[in-house]
């Protein structure tokens, strides 16, 4: 169903396209590039066509918050008619604009852009114009009622109870999905992603070999996305990687949108500005950070196994939050990381919470000792070289000596027995999580 939309869309832009002789470009009301109308033209190359705002809004398939707000500013959420806006070469708009408002009965779904010249289109053709920007607001509102349900289908089979219940739920997505069901699948995991509320998540349509998606718990207060991707082979994972990186960019404008917002500068906005990424996570050092999942610092990405069809869905979602937790917890898996590389935190994920932490090594991990934790954990992952760690550390092979004694004195394990090493490895590994 999504593929039809599309290419609905396609035709509804570039029949307007035609209608007025000018370019025309589809976002939804989140400025989501769904759809260009390029006109046959001898001015349609012409470099003033192409201002920093539409350039980036047609490569990067989205504009930034800052421009958001800048033509809001114009009243096009309230508007029902054409709504011409002039150019403002400091704000990287070198051509002026006529926003046609989509709207399906009464709410603003979307805007078709077009670009304003001398002579511009007449008041007939933007009427005309208008009447298929109403059907383009008809099959908008379709498309979100698709996926709207598709969203609760795959929630209710990530957290249902298996047996019956997770039955009932593959069975009702899978209907929902059609032949889209079918094939290798997988499940990328974003979190902590910044919003609860659906509206605030990406359409599916707008990351590449998205079927669906929908928000999840994370923790005791924060949120996940789950995004079902599909793939041409289960050994091909390069489209749920590009899915999730493409999230992680989202993750990180959204959350940069809540902290500064358009308001954060003065005057006209500097247009154009690209997402920065994934942000920071916990370091090596940081149990105390590592233990709050990123402290909201950043987000990473999961992607799980891939299988054939739905059936396993809800073990690949358990992978792609696993891998998630890894990611957040080992810089170097992240940003994005893949459950079949993640070692032995494919274990150590599995745990329980109760597990985390055990009691023998529990004083370790005190923020007094964070520094003698660090040491165990550098010596240990360098299998117990004494001359590699020191160098990693930065300090002398004595006072390396003297920290590892310490340790043994606060846990009372012994370091040079496989078991209590082994225990001590996997006590400092799991508290990151």
């Amino acid at each position: 169903m999504a593929a039809d939309f599309k290419g609905d869309y396609q035709e509804l832009v570039d029949e307007i396209s035609e209608l007025l002789g000018v370019p025309a470009t589809l976002e939804n009301r989140d400025f989501e590039l769904i759809a260009f109308g390029a006109y046959d033209s001898e001015g349609e190359l012409d470099p003033s066509a192409l201002d920093p705002v539409r350039t980036r809004s047609i490569l990067t398939r989205r504009s930034t918050a800052t421009v958001r707000a800048w033509f809001e500013g114009f009243g096009i959420t309230r508007a029902t008619g054409p709504v011409r806006i002039p150019p403002s070469p400091e704000a990287g708009v070198y051509r002026g604009r006529i926003c046609l408002p989509v709207r399906h009965r009464g709410v603003v779904l979307g805007y078709v852009w077009l670009l304003d010249g001398d002579p511009g289109p007449t008041d007939a053709q933007l009427a005309a114009a208008m009447q298929v920007a109403g059907r383009i607001g008809a099959l908008l509102a379709d498309e979100a009622e698709a996926g709207a349900g598709l969203s609760r289908e795959l929630r209710a089979v990530l957290t249902a109870e298996p047996g019956w219940q997770q039955d009932m739920a593959v069975a009702e997505l899978r209907t929902a999905l059609g032949p889209r069901a079918d094939g290798p699948l997988t499940l990328v995991c974003v979190a902590p992603w910044p919003s609860p509320e659906p509206d605030d998540a990406p359409a599916a349509r707008t990351i590449p070999h998205a079927t669906a998606l929908c928000t999840l718990p994370w923790g005791a207060s924060e949120q996940s996305l789950a995004l079902l991707v599909r793939l041409r082979a289960t050994e091909v994972t390069a489209p749920a990687l590009a899915a999730a990186g493409r999230l992680l960019k989202e993750a990180e404008a959204a959350r940069g949108g809540r902290r500064g917002g358009a308001g954060s500068g003065a005057g006209v906005p500097a247009l154009g500005n690209a997402a920065r990424g994934a942000g920071a996570r916990p370091t090596a050092a940081g149990f105390a950070g590592a233990a709050g999942g990123g402290g909201g610092a950043g987000c990473a990405a999961g992607v799980g196994d891939a299988r054939i069809g739905l059936a396993e869905l809800g073990a690949v979602w358990q992978e792609a939050a696993a891998a998630t937790r890894a990611a957040l917890a080992e810089p170097r898996f992240g940003p994005v990381a893949e459950w079949a590389r993640i070692g032995p935190y494919r274990l150590l994920t599995a745990l329980p919470p109760r597990a985390a932490h055990d009691p023998v090594v529990g004083p370790l991990l005190s923020p007094a000792h964070r520094e003698l934790a660090r040491t165990a954990e550098v010596y240990l992952d360098r299998a117990g070289q004494a001359a590699r760690t020191a160098a990693e550390l930065g300090i002398h092979r004595q006072t390396l000596y003297y920290r590892l004694s310490r340790v043994e004195q606060l846990t009372g394990l012994d370091l040079d027995d496989g078991e209590d090493r082994l225990l001590l490895h996997m006590a400092l590994k799991r508290a990151r999580l």
